[in-house]
């Protein structure tokens, strides 16, 4: 995992995690960089890799709740994966002053890339009981309420406010808890 001073703490369990770009670089302006985010969640979720309760993807983060048997492994690979994908991507737009800011910021230690999509580690916090899966809900489905994005969290389209508040969103989520 990165070089974080945040750990998951029970490996099976959910956890409220928010995943940050180099530097706060507005990676999801776009519609098909926020797809590879949603089509990576989506394809964990039906591999039976990953149980997702929640999420939000903002210009430069997402926060999501997610559970795994080895969430740090699960949550390794779907950043490594979607890094790859996002780059792919950004590269076949001939996005070079995006990929020029991810060359620019990325960390020294990581000689095997060019480019660096997120920032290390992802700041797990341990859901412990039903009230703070509630509290984290309501967290990540008011983020884009509270920048001004919307006026309602069910107006925003990469969240996943829409299925608990209309019964379906871009993608499922794993509402029975």
């Amino acid at each position: 995992m990165g070089r974080t001073r945040y750990k998951i703490i029970e490996p099976t369990a959910p956890h409220f995690m928010t995943v940050t770009t180099v530097n706060w670089i507005p990676i999801f302006t776009r519609p098909d960089t926020v797809k590879i985010i949603l089509d990576s969640f989506d394809y964990l979720q039906k591999a039976h890799r990953l149980k997702l309760y929640g999420f939000v993807v903002l210009e430069n983060h997402l926060h999501c709740i997610t559970q795994s048997k080895d969430l740090a492994k699960t949550m390794s690979s779907f950043k490594s994966y979607t890094a790859k994908m996002i780059i792919r991507y950004l590269e076949s737009q001939k996005a070079n002053r995006v990929l020029d800011q991810l060359a620019f910021h990325k960390k020294a230690h990581k000689k095997d890339r060019k480019y660096q999509v997120w920032e290390e580690g992802m700041h797990p916090q341990w859901i412990q009981n039903k009230e703070m899966l509630r509290q984290k809900l309501e967290y990540i489905h008011l983020n884009p309420v509270k920048r001004g994005y919307v006026d309602e969290a069910s107006h925003w389209r990469y969240s996943n406010a829409r299925n608990y508040e209309l019964g379906s969103g871009l993608i499922e989520v794993f509402c029975d808890w």
